[in-house]
């Protein structure tokens, strides 16, 4: 049963379920104290020591019935379905054919044994490495390993030897192998359903994290959103913890010996080093003209889902005029967030120089020394004024000014794209196409205030 909890928590983690150790041990201590005799009470002490919310227990769940519906987990001691095969008494072996000088496959089978045949499919399994399954293209190679296993060599050659003996045996015992390759067959579908669902999703992850943002087909838009939660996720968790280790600081030797001089030096009081870890204050002005439009509908969801890491985001959408958006973001779903945006200054002809007027006009106070600009956009202004000036003050009064640009970077400078000539007051210019290149600029600009 131990081996069985270990191929489940594999399973599991495929099924999207975290997983730790310590839950995992938690897990197997409330199995030995319930045994796994009872199938609802050890599925509700799984959901109870695994599962963290509602999605994982459904998920869960559904992985639980999928895994112990192998047929070794069937009660043996539970007699066979009884129907007109079952009951049926096996055919006596022809004379001078002892039974024992078959294969004890071929014995199981004709006896139709099923405790015998479950806990051999599970042996086969467990040697033929049937979890190690990972792509669909392997389902072949697997049953083969697995019909090795069991002995179908031995089980050809009963077959062959009865077919001169005892013709009846010999057809009852193909047709039981033609049963045998159905259930292995299914097993191994079983098995890749469990065991390839992490593979495949961290290949379909990887393929995700590469596309183009710009080019997403409709049906991956939404799998596209789910990645960029999981991103978030990971970026929180990765800069949320060096801030709670060094709470404390570093021990103050100088104070230290200072503070207790009146005992002799010996350090009753003492004194700690602390380092001052503001978080970012982001400022985010994007370019949501028909171009960029879905690139920054994932870059805003990003840059919204850290609250923990970054303090403070003031964000600011335009095509031709800029408006703030950050009470659409905080208040709203991202996709209700978005369809406002988008109505209000969305899909327009883009014009950088009165956006950038418009910015300074209004909100130029937003920006200080402890803010960090971000710029998401092609800068292409339709050969109108780039006002490359105010962007200069604009980083003049910053902390870092970062331009994310979409595009690749041999269209800078072509057309009516203004790129070389932003580039020269920002800090740091970074192609941001993907959602791999849009969370290495995210960890960068967050990194720099740690």
């Amino acid at each position: 049963m131990r081996q069985s909890l270990h191929r489940f928590f594999r399973a599991a983690r495929g099924a999207g379920v975290r997983i730790s150790p310590a839950e995992s041990i938690d897990a197997m201590r409330a199995v030995a104290e319930i045994g796994p005799a009872d199938r609802a009470i050890l599925r509700d002490a799984l959901l109870l020591t695994l599962a963290k919310n509602n999605d994982e227990k459904a998920a869960l769940g559904d992985c639980f019935d999928t895994f112990f519906a192998h047929p070794e987990f069937e009660n043996p001691s539970q007699p066979p379905a009884s129907d007109e095969t079952s009951t049926a008494p096996a055919a006596a072996p022809a004379p001078g054919e002892a039974s024992g000088e078959l294969g004890p496959l071929s014995q199981m089978l004709l006896a139709q044994d099923r405790a015998g045949m479950a806990a051999a499919l599970s042996n086969a399994s467990n040697a033929a490495g049937l979890s190690d399954i990972r792509f669909f293209t392997q389902r072949g190679i697997f049953s083969s390993r697995l019909l090795e296993q069991l002995g179908i060599a031995h089980l050809r050659d009963d077959i062959d030897a009865l077919t001169a003996t005892n013709p009846a045996q010999a057809e009852r015992l193909s047709a039981a192998l033609a049963a045998l390759r159905e259930n292995v067959s299914e097993r191994v579908a079983q098995a890749l359903l469990l065991y390839g669902r992490e593979d495949k999703e961290t290949l379909r992850h990887d393929i995700l994290r590469n596309a183009p943002l710009s080019r997403l087909e409709p049906r991956q838009v939404e799998q596209m959103r789910a990645l960029i939660r999981q991103i978030a996720r990971r970026l929180r968790e990765r800069f949320s913890k060096p801030r709670k280790r060094q709470r404390r600081g570093h021990l103050d030797v100088r104070r230290t010996m200072r503070r207790n001089a009146a005992w002799g030096g010996i350090p009753f009081m003492t004194a700690w080093k602390r380092r001052r870890r503001d978080r970012p204050k982001i400022v985010a002005i994007c370019d949501v003209s028909g171009s960029v439009a879905q690139v920054s509908d994932f870059f805003l969801l990003l840059v919204h889902s850290l609250h923990e890491v970054v303090s403070d985001v003031r964000t600011f959408a335009f095509s031709g005029n800029l408006i703030e958006v950050s009470d659409v973001l905080d208040k709203k779903k991202p996709e209700e967030a978005m369809r406002d945006i988008m109505s209000s200054v969305g899909y327009g002809s883009s014009d950088y120089g009165r956006s950038l007027a418009d910015f300074e006009k209004k909100w130029m106070s937003a920006v200080t020394a402890q803010t960090t600009v971000i710029v998401l956009g092609d800068a292409r202004s339709n050969n109108l004024d780039p006002r490359a000036d105010i962007l200069r003050r604009i980083g003049e009064r910053s902390k870092r000014l970062v331009w994310l640009n979409p595009e690749g970077r041999m269209a800078w400078g072509w057309g009516d794209s203004e790129m070389p000539r932003y580039a020269t007051f920002c800090n740091v210019v970074r192609q941001c196409a993907t959602a791999q290149q849009l969370e290495r600029a995210v960890a960068d600009i967050v990194s720099t205030y740690r």
